[in-house]
């Protein structure tokens, strides 16, 4: 469900070749509230609950332990999802008077915030006892790799996963953006029961602000990337003791905090 097969020539100096290409999945995931559209977020296909369960949960608009209430009301057949979630008044968090504009692409998990104000994030620090093992580190790297079968089909999707304090895999997931696929993750640990566990968050990019915000959010206290970090990611995790991780390749690594 992740990827479709689309015509392509390949180029290589003076030769040509026609060929059937796997490429990754975009489409637009419309999210109502109550009814109302809320925003349009520009995901894979597959997972859309979990997603909209981990959104919610980051953007302060629910934060209860029961399961949503989550309705689909149309899928194309290119894709194109309108789901309705039912949330009481009473549940809907501070975040929902926040609105977004109606569109966030898939590269970028702060689309639409109406200012700056709306991108800080407030809780009391975390207390972080992890320890770095960079030979643990890259086993859970590799079993990651071995989930990502949208990434071996098309080289185009990122990965998320989340293990515990022992190493074990909790969940993990893919999607054309990075911080949907960590929303994907997180929803699924939500509606598992399973959030309380995460220790490790690994991700198969770069950690910009939105995904160390997202994990603060999380109560995860690590997180390791295969990329790079953003100066404001790094700034933030001092902030919300989270140690960063970042350019893991193997057993080599650079730690920020």
């Amino acid at each position: 469900m992740g990827f479709e097969k689309y015509d392509a020539i390949k180029v290589s100096g003076d030769n040509q070749k026609e060929f059937i290409d796997t490429i990754v999945l975009e489409a637009p995931l419309q999210i109502s509230i109550n009814n109302e559209p809320y925003t349009v977020v520009m995901r894979t296909p597959g997972n859309d609950k979990e997603l909209i369960r981990g959104l919610l949960f980051a953007e302060d608009i629910y934060k209860n332990t029961t399961k949503l209430n989550i309705k689909l009301l149309e899928d194309t057949e290119n894709h194109f999802t309108i789901y309705n979630v039912l949330i009481s008044d009473h549940d809907l968090g501070k975040g929902y008077m926040n609105k977004r504009s109606l569109l966030s692409v898939s590269s970028c998990g702060i689309c639409g915030k109406k200012s700056i104000e709306d991108i800080t994030v407030k809780g009391n620090s975390l207390k972080n006892i992890s320890k770095i093992n960079p030979s643990k580190i890259e086993e859970m790297f590799e079993i990651m790799k071995k989930k990502q079968l949208v990434f071996k089909k098309t080289g185009a999707s990122h990965a998320a996963a989340v293990f515990d304090s022992n190493y074990k895999l909790l969940d993990t997931k893919e999607d054309i953006g990075r911080h949907n696929a960590v929303d994907k993750t997180i929803g699924e640990l939500l509606n598992r029961n399973l959030l309380k566990k995460s220790n490790y968050l690994l991700v198969s990019g770069r950690v910009s602000y939105e995904i160390v915000t997202k994990a603060f959010i999380a109560k995860i206290p690590t997180i390791i990337a295969v990329s790079g970090c953003s100066s404001l990611a790094i700034d933030f995790s001092k902030e919300f003791g989270i140690t960063l991780i970042g350019f893991t390749r193997g057993l080599d690594l650079t730690i920020y905090n």
